[in-house]
């Protein structure tokens, strides 16, 4: 099997906010790729950096107060970090695109669907003429599934049901064909029945396009059935990375761990479900030390004196955890390990 090149490739990249309180990094110098045709999980509770992370990818942080003070995020080689606004926007949606989490504010309420399809087309295709763009519209909307595609480009976004604008959402991101697709939390506002069909539709294009795809998302389960490999974040912090099946049989993180185990298994019956005890902190509280220790069961002296980097524990597998350095760990922590 050839191996896929990469096509997206974020390095050391820190997004920070500018507030009355000083400059909070929001996203704290993280680093993850993605290749060509692969489906890549981000996940992480509310509040981690996940949805920056996306919107710094397509240089959509919101400036002031945000703004991004370090790293580069490589789309086949170009450093979209250093584009202008104007360059940036011949990139956007054209070889990056995104589905938002809301389709209902993310589509314009005085606009037709259709009127919203075919500008995404003029807009990087200036040779098209309008009945081209059309017609391309129609196209990917009827690839999307949705029923009677020529009625509804005629009408408009509170005319459609959730399920449906969501499914317009991924037309509209796909209608230019990118090479990279970032879905954020692309299930979160719908239905068990409607989000099975909505991931089971991007994966169908994600094989018959080949387009990479970024989803982030809180739910473990959407990451199980959809992606390849996995990044978790933590506090703006990736402290794990893997392939499902390694993250998801041999978790290493005590994050990780706790989220796989805060998901309810039909399969066997318990009193009580468990959960990481307090919340993610507020960003730029902590200084020193690892940002999970405060809630992490495992955690002992060094874990609030420096600050764990990122173990490659195994081939593909990175974890940033003092328990998995093997210089300095004792054999009390490797049991903690190993628990």
């Amino acid at each position: 099997m050839t191996e896929r090149k990469v096509i997206l490739e974020v390095k050391d990249l820190q997004t920070s906010f500018f507030t009355d309180d000083g400059v909070i990094a929001s996203v704290d110098y993280v680093d993850f790729n993605i290749k060509e045709g692969e489906i890549l999980g981000i996940v992480g509770e509310s509040g981690c950096g996940k949805s920056v992370t996306s919107l710094s990818i397509m240089g959509l942080v919101p400036s002031p107060p945000g703004k991004i003070t370090n790293g580069q995020i490589l789309f086949k080689g170009k450093d979209l970090t250093k584009l202008s606004e104007r360059e940036m926007r011949k990139v956007r949606g054209n070889d990056v695109a995104m589905i938002f989490q809301e389709p209902m504010t993310s589509l314009n309420p005085l606009f037709t669907i259709g009127n919203q399809l075919t500008e995404a087309v003029t807009l990087h295709k200036k040779d098209w003429s309008k009945k081209q763009a059309h017609a391309r519209a129609v196209e990917m909307m009827k690839l999307v599934g949705l029923p009677r595609a020529e009625e509804l480009m005629k009408e408009y976004p509170h005319q459609l049901s959730g399920g449906m604008r969501q499914r317009v959402m991924i037309a509209m991101a796909l209608v230019c064909e990118p090479q990279v697709l970032i879905a954020d939390e692309p299930t979160t506002a719908l239905d068990v029945t409607i989000q099975a069909q909505i991931l089971k539709l991007m994966r169908e294009l994600n094989e018959r396009l080949n387009t990479a795809v970024l989803l982030i998302t809180h739910d473990l389960g959407v990451v199980a059935e959809t992606c390849e490999r996995v990044v978790v974040m933590y506090a703006g912090k990736v402290v794990e990375e893997g392939t499902v099946e390694t993250i998801f049989n041999n978790p290493e993180h005590p994050y990780t761990k706790g989220l796989i185990a805060s998901v309810p298994d039909m399969r066997y019956k318990k009193q009580r479900l468990y959960s990481i005890q307090g919340s993610v902190p507020k960003p730029g509280t902590i200084k020193l030390g690892c940002r999970f220790a405060a809630r992490c069961e495992s955690a002992f002296g060094r874990c609030t004196e420096e600050n764990p980097p990122l173990y490659q524990t195994s081939k593909g597998h990175q974890t940033r955890c003092f328990l998995y350095d093997e210089k300095e760990v004792t054999t009390h922590d490797r049991a903690a390990v190993e628990s």
